[in-house]
Parts: structure tokens; C-alpha cells; sequence
């Protein structure tokens, strides 16, 4: 009996090594053959959805600028953009500088031309008779738009000359730095035909807007001698020659 109690034992003891050895081998194998990339990504797919092959940079980026905003590179990239919008409402611009200013049709701004940037003289001048010729110089920096024609005011006159409508340009007369436009001035009637005539040595010249209003002061134009006016003193238009000024 005990003889066969031994067998037994033993036998079991064989049959557990033998099992055991078998599970050794398994794992061994196991590790020498791990299954497929595929195979990890299907077992494991929390890990795949927070691998980097599986995000985009976009979102790492965000995570990155909120943990650590920039400073100084945002600060630049703000300055510059208000600098270019501040540019862009200018206009008008350039434009902050021209906001409110006339426009020509060709959209360069120009100013009105007043006694701030001119300097005005009136000569007399032998042809047409009777004739005078005002002559006004832009001594700015800047070009300046001779609107329309000068309002003229000889001695105590409570009202301006008459206009020579037929001496109206195509287009307004603009004056460079340094150049000149006219204005033909008749103070009396070559045959005598005026009435409430008046010898003077005062003349005032207001200027014109783009609107047709008065802008700027007036001022007060120095004569060589007494003027003498009456009822037919007309005007012209500036232009931007002295013959034109003087065929009315």
C-alpha cells in the first residue's frame, strides 16, 4: 500500500513540473513573438487617443497658450494692428490727417486757399483799359484749390463786384508752392456808363470754400494809388494765366 501511495505521489509531482515548465515555455514564447502594432493599437485604445500621432498640433498649441501666454510677441502683433487701422481710418488718412478736408476727383486732398498761405498783389496793367490784375502766389507748403473767384471790397462797398460768368474754368484752378493764379478785376466803364462812382485806396479780398462759403480772414491788399470805381466793377474767376485773366 504504501509502495503504491508513492507511485501515486510521484506521478502527481511529474505531472505538476511537467505543467509548470509548460507554462514557461509559453510566456517565453509570448515574448519573443509580441503581436502586431495593429493588435496594441485595437487592445489599448486609451493610449492611442492620447499618443501625439493621434492629436493635432492645434489643440497641443492651445493647451500650450494657456498655460503660458504670450507677453511681449502679442503686445507687438496688437500695437501694429492698431497702428495699421488708426493708418486705415486716417486716409480718410491717411488718413486720420485728411478727415474732413475737400477731395478733388482725382482724391488728393488739397486746402482751400486763404490769406494763411497766399500772398495777394493788384497791379494795374494798360490793356484792357480800365483793368486791373490781382494776383494771388501760394506760399505754403502745401498745394491749395483757388475756389471760384475773390470777393472784392473797394473802400466802404457794402456789397461784392459782378461776376464774368463767361470766365468760369472747366476746372477749379490749384495752385503749387511758389506759382501763382489771376483774377481779372474792371473798376469802372470804359464809356463812362457806371453810376455812383468813388476813388479809393482800400481793397480787402475774402476767398472762397469748396462749398461756395467764405473761409479764412480777409485781407487787406495794398494800391499803388487811388482806384476809381463805380457801378460796373466785375470780376473773374481765378485762372491760372494772365492773358485769360485779362481778355474780360
Amino acid at each position: 500500500m504504501r509502495n503504491l501511495r508513492f507511485h501515486r505521489a510521484a506521478r502527481t509531482s511529474v505531472l505538476g513540473a511537467a505543467a509548470l515548465i509548460a507554462s514557461f515555455a509559453l510566456t517565453a514564447c509570448q515574448e519573443d513573438n509580441p503581436p502586431p502594432y495593429d493588435a496594441l493599437a485595437s487592445a489599448s485604445p486609451d493610449s492611442t487617443a492620447k499618443s501625439p500621432a493621434a492629436n493635432s498640433g492645434v489643440s497641443g498649441d492651445k493647451d500650450k497658450e494657456t498655460a503660458a501666454p504670450s507677453t511681449g510677441g502679442d503686445e507687438d502683433t496688437a500695437g501694429s494692428d492698431k497702428g495699421s487701422g488708426s493708418g486705415s481710418s486716417g486716409s480718410g488718412s491717411g488718413d486720420g490727417a485728411s478727415a474732413g478736408k475737400p477731395q478733388d476727383d482725382d482724391g488728393v486732398v488739397r486746402l482751400a486757399c486763404t490769406g494763411a498761405n497766399t500772398k495777394l498783389t493788384m497791379t494795374a496793367v494798360q490793356r484792357p483799359v480800365n483793368h486791373m490784375l490781382l494776383t494771388m502766389t501760394n506760399t505754403g507748403s502745401k498745394a491749395c484749390n483757388a475756389y471760384a473767384y475773390p470777393y472784392l471790397r473797394f473802400g466802404e462797398a457794402q456789397s461784392v463786384p459782378n461776376t464774368f460768368e463767361d470766365s468760369k474754368p472747366q476746372a477749379v484752378a490749384t495752385i503749387d508752392p511758389g506759382q501763382s493764379v489771376y483774377a481779372g478785376v474792371m473798376t469802372s466803364a470804359a464809356d463812362g456808363s457806371g453810376t455812383n462812382g468813388y476813388d479809393t485806396k482800400d481793397l480787402s479780398v475774402s476767398f472762397q470754400s469748396r462749398d461756395g462759403g467764405s473761409t479764412g480772414s480777409a485781407v487787406k491788399v495794398p494800391l499803388a494809388r487811388s482806384v476809381y470805381v463805380d457801378s460796373s466793377l466785375s470780376v473773374t474767376y481765378w485762372q491760372m494765366s494772365m492773358d485769360d485773366a485779362l481778355q474780360y
